[in-house]
C-alpha cells in the first residue's frame, strides 16, 4: 500500500494547487480529490485545516480522503435536476464515478472517502515545495 498525504488550509486557491500536485495520478483520483476539497471550502469554510489522501491499495484500487474537523457538517447526496442550480452535484459526480464512497467520524474529526478502480503510480507523484494554500 502506497500513500501520499498532505496536510493544508481549504482554499479555493488550494484546489488546482492539489489537483496539479497529484497531476500523474488518474483523471478521476485528481477530480474526486478536488470535489472533496471543494465541498470543505464551501460547507465548512474556507481556512479549515484538511488532510487530504491518496492510498493505492494492494487490492488494485485507489482510495481518495479529506479529513477536517467540520462534524456538525454531513455531505449530503443531491440529485441534481436540470432546474437546479450548478452547485450541489459535486458528490452526485463522485456517486457517478467511483466504486463506493463514505464518511468516518473520529476524535472530532470526519473523513470522507471514496474507492476507485485501478492504480495510480505513486512513485511518479510531485510532493509540494511549498505550503499550498499559503501565500507566497
Amino acid at each position: 500500500m502506497t500513500t501520499w498525504e498532505l496536510n493544508l488550509l481549504a482554499t479555493p486557491k488550494a484546489v488546482p494547487e492539489v489537483r496539479h500536485l497529484l497531476r500523474r495520478h488518474a483523471y478521476d483520483v485528481r477530480l474526486c480529490a478536488s470535489e472533496l476539497l471543494t465541498n470543505v471550502v464551501d460547507h465548512v469554510g474556507e481556512g479549515t485545516p484538511v488532510t487530504v489522501r491518496v492510498t493505492v491499495t494492494g487490492g488494485g484500487h485507489t482510495r481518495v480522503e479529506v479529513t477536517d474537523p467540520g462534524t456538525r457538517s454531513l455531505p449530503v447526496l443531491l440529485q441534481p435536476t436540470a432546474d437546479t442550480d450548478e452547485s450541489g452535484r459535486g458528490l452526485a459526480l463522485i456517486e457517478a464515478l467511483v466504486l463506493r464512497w463514505g464518511v468516518e467520524y473520529d476524535r472530532g474529526h470526519k473523513t470522507v472517502w471514496c474507492e476507485l478502480e485501478g492504480e495510480a503510480p505513486p512513485s511518479t507523484v510531485q510532493e509540494p515545495s511549498a505550503p499550498v494554500g499559503s501565500s507566497r
